[in-house]
């Protein structure tokens, strides 16, 4: 995995983090619901990535 991508996958669960706070906050259920998505889609690429990575030589 490189750089790139790892910065990518901790962009997606701190946007994920922050959405869900803000809709915690405010009362939303959208961006709470958001919120999670977005995290969940930072550990899918990530665990994803860790599945490739194990298969190179």
């Amino acid at each position: 995995m490189n750089t790139h991508d790892r910065h990518r996958n901790t962009r997606d669960k701190v946007k994920g983090l922050i959405k869900e706070y803000a809709g915690m906050v405010t009362g939303s259920e959208r961006l709470r619901a958001e919120g999670a998505a977005d995290q969940a889609k930072g550990d899918r690429r990530r665990d994803g990535r860790h599945v490739k990575d194990s298969f190179k030589p």
